[in-house]
């Protein structure tokens, strides 16, 4: 009756329908059960074994055969944003709002979402703000748990999918329970999309649910930015995803840091920046009184931008000044959201002038 009920739903939609009988594990029993489903009227039956991978072969010649060809189907530029933190935080909460769908399923209970859920939103045009109609793939994601609280089954496999969903995004929402603060699980996922390269955004959740004042705001930013300070360049929001509060401005700040994650600059730009930059403090010396000189610089990758920087010698860049460098790169050229990537590369030594330099350690010998 329930095969009935809906194969008579099928037969009135315009989808085209393969119909597999499954659980035919013998190749010559399998056509004679298939064939009972005839009376279903959707076409033949293919009969298949789940199990064993039997007779799936021909279901899939069947299946590509309604499939549209690779070129006619519109490339559509969409921003994938991907919704990662622990569980319970809100984050299915926070898709639900955003789209306004109650398309994941929202519990008090911690790890109701098993598993990755990808939503579509198109956002109209808006004259006022000067914004354009866009696109975004949002993806919500299982919360992630500590290891050892976490069993091997649909929940660990929901876990790997969120790491996938990290990867494959171009903005992640790292969201944060208010309440709890930054716990290390959240700061291990700072970690993993500082890993990937992807620009993020901090939303902290739940804000209503917190006794505030006119300073407050302030003081758990500072607190988010030194826990997090692997994702510092990103921004913060504070919202209520149960009221709705602010939700909406999430979008604009993932256009900004999509729009910064895949920004390209000019070499000009980055010399001119580097060059101002040497001048207010110059590179270190070592020891044995040799300088370090940038000689110029040049963007050699986007998502992240990705800035290679040649030198004499790599070595005699510590930390300190590489951090001075990449945040004089922030502050004149923005890159809001975003990781940069500095790549220190040293020049190579011409042939002239390594003849000269072997010939004037033979002399000093």
């Amino acid at each position: 009756a329930g095969d009935e009920a809906i194969a008579q739903w099928l037969r009135i939609q315009n989808t085209p329908v393969v119909l597999a009988v499954n659980k035919c594990e013998s190749p010559q029993q399998g056509i004679i059960l298939a064939s009972q489903f005839w009376e279903l009227n959707l076409g033949e039956p293919f009969p298949v074994s789940a199990i064993h991978g039997n007779g799936t072969g021909e279901l899939l010649e069947k299946l590509v055969t309604y499939l549209p060809n690779v070129d006619t189907i519109p490339e559509i530029p969409e921003i994938k944003v991907a919704i990662v933190g622990r569980p319970n935080v809100g984050k299915s909460s926070l898709l639900n709002t955003l789209t306004g769908e109650n398309r994941s399923i929202v519990s008090p209970i911690s790890g109701t979402t098993r598993d990755a859920i990808d939503m579509v939103v198109q956002r109209s045009a808006d004259p006022e703000k000067g914004t354009d109609a866009q696109t975004y793939r949002l993806i919500d994601t299982a919360g992630i748990r500590k290891k050892k609280n976490v069993t091997y089954g649909p929940e660990f496999f929901g876990i790997n999918r969120a790491f996938k969903a990290i990867r494959r995004s171009d903005v992640v929402l790292l969201v944060i329970d208010a309440i709890d603060g930054v716990t290390e699980q959240d700061q291990k996922l700072a970690g993993r999309i500082a890993d990937e390269g992807r620009a993020a955004i901090i939303v902290v959740n739940k804000w209503d649910a917190i006794e505030k004042d006119s300073y407050t705001i302030y003081e758990y930013e500072k607190l988010v930015k030194d826990r997090l300070s692997f994702i510092e360049w990103a921004e913060i929001i504070f919202v209520s995803a149960l009221t709705g509060k602010r939700v909406e401005t999430i979008l604009d700040l993932v256009d900004t840091a999509a729009n910064q994650h895949g920004r390209r600059v000019s070499t000009s730009v980055i010399n001119e920046v580097l060059q101002e930059a040497v001048s207010w403090y110059t590179p270190p010396t070592n020891r044995q009184g040799r300088q370090g000189k940038i000689y110029y610089g040049t963007q050699v990758k986007t998502k992240p931008p990705t800035i290679a920087l040649f030198v004499n010698d790599p070595k005699r860049f510590k930390e300190n000044y590489r951090r001075y460098i990449e945040r004089q790169f922030r502050q004149q050229l923005d890159f809001t959201g975003t990781p940069v990537r500095l790549l220190w590369r040293g020049k190579k030594v011409r042939d002239g002038e390594e003849a000269q330099i072997n010939l004037n350690r033979a002399t000093r010998v």
